[in-house]
This record gives structure tokens, sequence and C-alpha cells, in this order.
């Protein structure tokens, strides 16, 4: 894993293949996030687990918009100027969250550098609407950095959450390149800052594998993770939205995924997602720990 091989020009390996989507579950789930007028990461992000997630009524709802206030060179979101908040939106996602079942949601957003509190008042008011909707669904939130304001950070963990997700997404050599707008260091204060919060509020993070880094910085983020108290990881295979985005450096194999994974347990967290197509939501309601769902 230290000697990356270049992954452009070429297809997709097998294990990244995945069937499209359709069936009665996932025409229900696109007709009621369309019906009640609200955003999704699947669809922006351009997921490729939609087919499988939408088949069985889950879906991760994007707060704030479509509109991202960065442009980081991963990410398909779409970047400008973004629309005012929509106070009507909390109360839509809880009734999605009803009409669809679900006993997890998770909840994101695009940045909104351009609110005072970078949206986490709104990360709450979602959050108490589902729980006053549907009191047995557990709320993940996974939030942006907010530009670092630990205030924000507070204000979202007072709130009735379960999860506190925040994706640290690369290696610190990478981020300039990877994230501009963001810092690694900023990134770990949110987390501890979540952490610091409230007693028993699990936090979770997130890297996409195959930007150039190496197995050795991939080990030192687990180790960075640790030290705040992170207790959940996802692993997954970053893959190329367009042209105008960075190029895949490596495909990381399915086996080298789960060695990294067993390394991520020994090095203490409680849970690891850890495979090509995982992403921060995929198969979200087992990445809770038993005692805790």
């Amino acid at each position: 894993m230290n000697e990356p091989t270049p992954a452009a020009g070429r297809r997709h390996p097998p294990w990244l293949k995945v069937r499209a989507p359709g069936g009665p579950g996932f025409t229900e789930t696109r007709a009621t996030v369309t019906a009640l007028g609200l955003h999704t990461v699947c669809e922006e992000a351009r997921c490729p687990n939609i087919g499988e997630c939408w088949g069985h009524h889950t879906a991760t709802f994007m707060l704030l918009g479509d509109t991202c206030t960065r442009n980081c060179a991963f990410c398909a979101v779409r970047h400008g100027r973004p629309l005012g908040v929509d106070v009507d939106e909390p109360r839509r996602v809880a009734e999605a969250v009803a009409r669809l079942g679900l006993q997890h949601v998770v909840v994101t957003s695009v940045n909104r550098d351009d609110l005072p509190d970078g949206g986490a008042s709104h990360f709450a008011a979602t959050a108490r609407s589902i729980k006053e909707l549907v009191p047995r669904a557990r709320v993940e939130v996974l939030v942006p950095d907010f530009q670092g304001d630990i205030q924000a950070v507070h204000t979202v963990v007072a709130a009735p959450i379960d999860i506190f997700n925040h994706n640290i997404e690369t290696v610190p050599r990478l981020y300039k390149r990877v994230r501009p707008g963001a810092r690694y260091e900023r990134s770990l204060g949110v987390l501890a800052g979540a952490r610091r919060a409230r007693e028993g509020c699990l936090t979770k993070a997130g890297m996409m594998l195959g930007l150039g880094e190496t197995k050795d910085e991939i080990i030192s983020v687990f180790s960075d993770l640790r030290a705040v108290d992170c207790e959940i990881l996802t692993l997954g295979q970053y893959l190329r939205p367009s042209s105008a985005h960075l190029p895949i450096e490596r495909y990381v194999t399915p086996d080298e995924f789960a060695e990294l994974g067993g390394e991520a347990l020994a090095a203490g967290f409680r849970h690891v997602e850890s495979g090509p197509l995982v992403r921060s939501s995929y198969h979200a309601w087992a990445h809770v720990p038993q005692e805790a769902r």
C-alpha cells in the first residue's frame, strides 16, 4: 500500500460494480423525498449505494440546500452562493422519517460558512423535530467543521442526537489538495469538542482511500482519532465524480480494506466499517454498539 498504483484510464474493478437502482422500495423512497421537497446526499454526492439504501427505505437527508460554500476537490455537491435557510425543513425531514419508518436516520448538510453558526441550530432543530415525531428513532448527524466554532458543536451535541459524525476524509499531507478550506487539526478539534461536551456521546469519523495516502499515514490518522476518543470509523474507496475532480490514484482491494479494518479495531475503535463501497452512512444502523441500540 506504500506504493500506489495509478488508476487513471482504467475501468472500475469488479468489486465496485453495483446494481442499477430500482424496485418498489427505491421508488417509494424517491417519491417521499420528492414529495417533501428534500435533498439527500445520496443524490447530490452521487453515492454508488443509492439503489441498495433506497431499496431498504434508507436515505441520508442533506439540510440547508444543495449548494455548498466550499469547493472540495473530491465532492460532487455543487458550490456557490446558497439560498436562505428553509425553517420548515426540520419538520419535513421528521415527516419523511415517519413515512419511511426509519429507526436510524442520518442527517448531514452542505457547508454553510455564510451562516453565523454554520447551520448548527438547524441541525439541532431537525434532531428535535425527529425525536418529537418518532421518539424511538436514533439520530445521527454528519456535520461540517463549523470553521472550528466549538459553540456550534455544543449546540448540536445539546440536541437529542445519538451519534455525532464528522469526516476526517484524508491524511494531513493531502488536506490542501483534497479539502481546501478545511484543516486536519480543526476537524480533530470538532470531534474532541463533541466528545467533551456530553458524556456518552458517540463520535464517528470517515476516511476516503485511494488519493495517494500511504498505509503508515492511515495508521497515524487512526491514532489521532483515538487520541480524541473517536469510537466509530468508516473506510471506503474514493470514486471520482467527474473529470473535473481529483483522479483516483489507486484502487484499494477488498483484502486491504479488511486488513485496515483489523488495524483500526486493534487501535481501539468500538466499530469499524471498512470496504470499497463503504460511505459514512452506509449500514449506519449497524455502526452503533449493541448496548447503545
